[in-house]
């Protein structure tokens, strides 16, 4: 293998990829093992994790699922001591559990705001503290990727708590990357436009989704295949000089003054 083909492997390395049990959380984990990882995945649904455990290991790779609630502190440090008897510690965390609720701010209940913040962001700096704590001790390099969104740059109508937390996430991957890059721990975001999935198929595709394919200077919705790249940038050697990068792929939105 030429060194430039090796760049985006990832043979010998441990993955985590939490919120995994559908949507982007299972392509990431499918991507990372097509690269050459053994992937933990998490989720609070372990339902759906034993399916996709079975795809990953068609790829020739190890696989393993594991319970975590990223807004319980207790479920996160039970899940990693869990890993740690078979994965070890990973090196590579995927921070990708999140949830959206749609309502106008008024109608936002503290309820609503708490149930998105403690996912979100809380959960996100939750694992990776965690992470980054057990890389540390064991004088272990690694790579987190917390999973933003434009929305943390440019606000949309209806998702205000979404939109704070995203916000906040994308500041949060800046203060990790500040405190941990001398520990060789890199922290980076990547942060999507609007990615066509199943879950939101039917938005996308309506009048109103019309109206905002539109306002994208590429004129099109992304694709789950659209983030391979950019997750295995942050995931590999080929980016082992970033940390602290916010990494959109939106097919030009926020560069867009509609």
């Amino acid at each position: 293998m030429h060194p430039i083909d090796s760049l985006f492997r990832l043979d010998g390395r441990t993955a985590l990829v939490t919120g995994a049990s559908s949507g982007l959380g299972r392509h990431f984990a499918i991507t990372l093992a097509r690269a050459g990882a053994r992937v933990a995945i998490a989720a609070r649904r372990t339902d759906r994790l034993k399916a996709t455990c079975a795809e990953l290991e068609a790829f020739g790779q190890q696989a393993v699922s594991v319970h975590m609630d990223v807004t319980d502190a207790s479920s996160v440090r039970a899940a990693f001591a869990e890993l740690d008897k078979s994965f070890g510690t990973p090196d590579i965390v995927v921070n990708n559990a999140g949830v959206a609720i749609f309502r106008p701010a008024l109608e936002q209940s503290e309820h609503d705001w708490d149930t998105v913040i403690d996912t979100n962001l809380k959960g996100a700096w939750m694992v990776s503290t965690e992470a980054a704590r057990r890389l540390t001790a064991a004088g272990q390099q690694g790579s987190i990727i917390n999973i933003a969104s434009i929305t943390g740059a440019r606000p949309a109508g209806g998702v205000a708590p979404y939109c704070a937390s995203k916000a906040g996430l994308i500041h949060l991957t800046k203060a990790m990357a500040l405190e941990w890059a001398a520990a060789g721990i890199r922290v980076n975001a990547l942060s999507p436009g609007y990615i066509s999935t199943e879950l939101n198929h039917d938005f996308l595709h309506s009048e109103v989704g019309e109206r905002l394919r539109k306002r994208i200077p590429q004129r099109r919705f992304g694709a789950a295949e659209h983030l391979d790249g950019p997750l295995l940038l942050l995931a590999s050697q080929a980016g082992s000089y970033m940390s602290g990068t916010i990494l959109n792929v939106d097919g030009g939105h926020l560069v867009s003054t509609l």
